[in-house]
Order: C-alpha cells, then structure tokens, then sequence
C-alpha cells in the first residue's frame, strides 16, 4: 500500500497551523488535486469537531470523489481523515502539530497510506497523488504565510 510520511517545521504556531489543516472547506483553494470540498456534515463533541465531507480530485480529465471523516481534536494538536466511501479501497491520514521556539514555529507530522479499489486508477493516479504528498507540506506552508503573514 503506497504511502508517505514527513515532519516539516513551520514558521507558524502548532495552533494555526492546526487551524489551517482543519479549515478543510478551504482546500480547493491550494492543495494540490482538490478541485472540490463539501462539508456534508460537522459535529462536536467534548471540544472535538468531527467533520464528513465529500471531496473532488482530479487531475486533468480524471475527476473521482470520495468521503471521509475529519476529526480535530484541537486539545491534541491532531486531525486524523478515516475514508468512509469512493474509489479508494483504504485511506487514512494524520496531522500532529507541536509547539517549538515558544510559540514563534511548530514541527507538523503529516502520514498518509492510501489505496485504489481499481487496479487501473491506481496505475494512472497513484504516480499524481505521491507527487502531490510530497507537495503537501509546503502547499500547507504557503497557504499559512498567505493567511497570518510571512514569519520572519
């Protein structure tokens, strides 16, 4: 089963970052092959917001959509995505945020494993979605210096 995994230090505080992660609604705007996300449902429960949403990939003429269910749990510094429906046969990806320099910078552990239910998307996407991984960390830094401002 493909996956990846990277801890990447931010100059942003565990805390927006962790809110930038779960602001899901605006992904469309900067990750890497979502061309779409719709927030189906949003829960909370005991500080922890649980989130099902159904999100549009695509690269070129090929555009699949698939659910998941987000949990933040904003007392953790953590966002765990479970699948719940689409092409995938599994995927699952989580977020860790922690706190270093007082505040002025965090570290961000990002993993993600994830495979296609059809052999054949998963030739022509699977090449996509490990580049596009790769790319998340830094789509994820971009998107924090356009939202509070380049860290110095």
């Amino acid at each position: 089963m493909p996956s990846f995994q990277t801890t990447h230090r931010v100059r942003h505080s565990a805390s927006d970052m962790f809110e930038l992660v779960a602001d899901v609604e605006s992904y469309p705007r900067f990750v890497p092959l979502c061309r779409a996300l719709r927030v189906r449902r949003r829960t909370e429960n005991e500080g922890v917001v649980t989130l099902i949403a159904n999100m549009e990939i695509g690269y070129k003429a090929i555009r699949e959509t698939f659910t998941s269910r987000v949990t933040c749990a904003r007392a953790e510094n953590k966002i765990l995505v479970e699948y719940i429906d689409g092409p995938f046969k599994h995927l699952e990806n989580h977020w860790i945020f922690h706190d270093c320099e007082e505040g002025k910078a965090c570290l961000v552990e990002f993993r993600i494993a994830y495979e296609f239910k059809s052999k054949a998307l998963g030739l022509i996407m699977g090449g996509m979605f490990d580049a596009a991984f790769r790319k998340f960390a830094e789509a994820f830094e971009d998107r924090a210096d356009v939202v509070y401002g380049k860290a110095v």
